[in-house]
């Protein structure tokens, strides 16, 4: 049996430092879930001080973008320089990779001077500078809207430190020259940096055609689109859909059909985008119909309509008073629990309440009833409003006594709306439900308010002699 002493040693040896990174790796993971969970501002900043050097948590770009999003939340700038400016400190200060992100986070705290900062002042924790933190450092200054500190940074930083701009830095440029409105300028960076031997592609291209059509200036725009073919810079979806969009705008749908055909013949296959800017167009210039046929070959393509899709075939069919096709889309989508807007269901319950026998607004109210999450109370307002201008009086008290249930009262003026509107055969047991749930609402109406409501039920209209 002796044998068998030094071979149990030996296991011991090996299973140790398992059982070991194993408690570590514990340990480094419920810091994550910590961090997460963690609202408290204070104590979050602490925890992640405490895990700077925690791998896990600094090279997990969620948890360091959620800490530092919540701490812009709640105003601590402080935190969130103490936190930053020490990880440029630790190992990973010294890859570019991970200086990139600390000044985009900079960036997104709206922190621009710390971002350019620890753009000039890499060398300073021994990380060389190339385009990928130039991009990142003219990405985040592109935030001020300052056309000359963006052309300053864009020409003096790339001359000082030996920079090469490539495309990426000319396609930042002029997409937020494009933003704020400076389109010439925008256009002349993509001429200067093509003589500088920077070739316009197709992002720089489309964003210059789509800020041109935006801003009703066509000719350009059509200008580009020619340019881009003429240089051998081909168009892709996206570019496609701006066009699209503008031939839309200009109610010029069979060409924006016409356009969409083509897309095919150079192997771009149209998306739910371009299929909803189509129908959009025809029923814009009244021919729903066509709409109609453009849907039918969008499923025959075995595409499945998404919620911008749902939202305009109901929205436009409601406009045109097909109602009953506009409920059949409603229904689907909501079961989807893609809800179309507000404005969009009243104007199909509308419709549906003027048939009086009809079972179809009471599906769509259930829907509404059933949504996760619950609309607003000033949204179950606009609905009662619209089911009693409608007389769907017992739609209306479902869906005021379903939202007060949840504790989600309407305001004091849409809950006397409805005491008004119910008729009298009506009022007795369905006034006296909703006056015990506005009695028992936390916390509670003002004894004003109350009275109110029961001033409203026991009013009688006198009785018109003659």
């Amino acid at each position: 049996m002796l044998y068998l002493r030094p071979i149990r040693r030996f296991c011991t040896a090996i299973s140790s430092p398992n059982i070991f990174k194993s408690s570590i790796s514990m340990n480094e993971s419920s810091a994550l879930v910590k961090l997460k969970n963690e609202r408290n501002p204070d104590k979050l900043f602490h925890l992640f001080k405490a895990n700077a050097q925690n791998r896990l948590v600094v090279e997990n770009r969620f948890a360091f973008e959620d800490t530092v999003s919540r701490l812009v939340g709640a105003r601590r700038f402080d935190y969130i320089e103490q936190l930053l400016e020490q990880q440029k400190t630790l190992p990973q200060g010294r890859r570019e990779g991970f200086i990139v992100r600390i000044i985009m986070l900079y960036g997104n705290a709206g922190m621009t001077k710390h971002a350019v900062e620890t753009f000039y002042n890499m060398h300073l924790f021994g990380c060389s500078r190339t385009v990928k933190s130039f991009n990142a450092a003219l990405k985040v200054l592109t935030q001020t809207r300052d056309l000359h500190v963006i052309h300053s940074f864009l020409n003096e930083a790339s001359q000082k430190f030996c920079i090469s701009k490539d495309i990426y830095s000319v396609n930042i440029v002029i997409k937020a020259f494009c933003e704020m409105g400076f389109l010439d300028s925008a256009y002349l960076v993509m001429i200067e940096m093509e003589k500088l031997g920077i070739r316009p592609d197709v992002v720089t291209y489309t964003t210059l055609i789509s800020a041109f059509y935006k801003n009703n200036r066509c000719e350009i725009g059509n200008g580009l689109w020619n340019l881009m073919i003429l240089k051998g810079c081909y168009p892709n979806l996206t570019t496609f859909n701006v066009r699209i969009q503008y031939l839309v705008n200009k109610r010029r749908a069979f060409l924006a059909n016409k356009l969409m055909g083509r897309m095919s013949l150079i192997g771009i296959k149209p998306d739910e985008v371009t299929f909803n800017l189509v129908i959009k167009g025809f029923f814009l210039v009244g021919n729903a119909e066509m709409a109609k046929r453009i849907y039918s070959a969008f499923q025959a393509q075995h595409y499945k309509p998404n919620c911008m899709i749902y939202q305009t075939m109901i929205h436009y069919l409601c406009q045109g008073r097909e109602f009953d096709l506009a409920y059949t889309f409603c229904k689907d989508s909501m079961h989807k629990n893609w809800f179309p807007n507000v404005d969009t269901i009243c104007m199909l319950l509308e419709g549906l309440l003027r048939n009086p026998k009809g079972k179809k607004a009471k599906v769509i109210m259930t829907l509404i009833q059933g949504r996760v999450p619950p609309y607003s109370v000033e949204e179950v307002g606009t609905f009662v409003h619209y089911l009693c201008k409608g007389k769907g009086y017992d739609l209306a008290y479902a869906l005021c006594k379903d939202s007060m249930t949840k504790n989600l009262f309407p305001s004091v003026d849409t809950i006397c709306m409805l005491l008004k509107e119910l008729p009298i055969n009506l009022k007795g047991k369905k006034a006296n439900v909703l006056m015990t749930l506005i009695r028992g609402r936390v916390p509670p109406y003002s004894a004003e308010e109350v009275k109110t409501f029961e001033n409203i039920l026991s009013y009688k209209p006198k009785a018109v002699s003659g």
